[in-house]
């Protein structure tokens, strides 16, 4: 099992994505058996999935695993969902169980996927599936204090990127990432407005099919939230003050996936959130980290653009779970085929 102990050394341990394979790869992308651009955004991934990988053309994902953050939260108690805050477990428990949307798209595509509970209020039943790293049951309301102390966000952190580890130790090639957590979409609203500096109004959705009133509500707690956090330099305060305990597990498993030269392929609204955080404390993260696709709820945009990340798919998803990783993951493994595998232009 790989054990990280301290967030600065995770941090100090990504190094910057090649700029020589990522140009080898683009030349190579240039002599390819078939029109220049025709592949459209597929013809960019390939050069940066050379860059993580360090040398051209990549490998192609053949163990891709596929991680899944669980953790409640105590502003359910606003009224920000429709959905009851046990819904958080069941979900999980299927996820577990395998017949969750994310277990039945990860069995499709041969994904190995764990479930890391980290901070739900009930622990779901144990199975081959589930890793146990819980720090707290749950958060604090973060509408009248932090949600977590900057000790539990750490120990989140550093127990998201301990799990991811144990992946990668395992063979992964390619980290997944996704997250279950009812209410978590009000945390991920919070953490993208303060860093962004985007309006409560402009990152706030409905989440799990929020009404109109329950919308307002939710608008209402993020702009109080913010309000009441203020400027912060610094991106482990802003976590522990407005996130979720799956959001820290997610920005640590990025990390760690990125230390390691595996990339990351992220999925909505929350894992875009942690990735806000995430990019914050690492400068060269952004080459390690993929976008599946443009969750219909805004704050996943508004980090999309913030991030420089262009979304493989825009398929009006918001389910989370990393059903739209899953769903993206067979374009990622294209492009490093179409890469390796198409014959030259020379060649023909």
């Amino acid at each position: 099992m790989t054990d990280v102990t301290d967030v600065a050394s995770l941090v100090n341990a990504v190094m910057a994505t090649s700029q020589a394979a990522r140009a080898e790869a683009a030349h190579r992308q240039g002599l390819l058996a078939k029109p220049p651009g025709s592949l459209g955004r597929l013809e960019a991934l390939s050069p940066q999935l050379a860059a993580v990988a360090g040398c051209c053309p990549p490998r192609v994902s053949a163990r891709p695993a596929l991680l899944l953050a669980a953790a409640d939260h105590g502003v359910h108690a606003q009224q920000v969902s429709a959905w009851p805050q046990a819904l958080s477990t069941a979900i999980a428990s299927g996820c577990v169980r395998g017949d969750s949307v994310a277990a039945v798209l990860a069995a499709r595509s041969a994904v190995r996927l764990v479930v890391l509970d980290v901070g739900l209020m009930t622990p779901p039943p144990t199975g081959p599936g589930l890793c146990s790293r819980r720090v707290r049951a749950g958060t604090r309301n973060l509408l009248v204090e932090d949600a977590m102390t900057q000790g539990e966000a750490a120990q989140a952190l550093l127990a998201g990127a301990d799990a991811a580890g144990d992946l990668l130790d395992d063979g992964a090639d390619l980290l997944l990432l996704g997250e279950v957590g009812i209410a978590n979409t009000t945390a991920a609203a919070c953490l993208t407005g303060h860093l962004t500096g985007t309006s409560p109004g402009e990152v706030t959705g409905p989440g799990a099919g929020a009404d109109v009133a329950a919308l307002h509500r939710k608008t209402a707690v993020v702009a109080a939230a913010l309000a009441r956090v203020g400027p912060q330099p610094d991106p482990l305060r802003v976590l522990a003050a407005l996130g979720g305990l799956e959001h820290a597990a997610l920005v640590g498993a990025m990390l760690r996936a990125a230390a390691a030269g595996v990339p990351v392929l992220l999925d909505g609204v929350s894992t875009t959130a942690a990735a806000l955080v995430a990019v914050r404390m690492c400068p060269a993260l952004p080459g390690y980290l993929i976008a599946s696709h443009r969750s219909s709820e805004p704050a996943a945009g508004v980090a999309l653009a913030h991030l420089d990340l262009a979304p493989l798919l825009d398929l009006d998803l918001r389910l989370g779970e990393g059903s739209g990783a899953l769903l993206a993951l067979p374009l990622v493994q294209a492009a490093a085929a179409v890469l390796r595998d198409t014959g030259l232009i020379g060649e023909l």
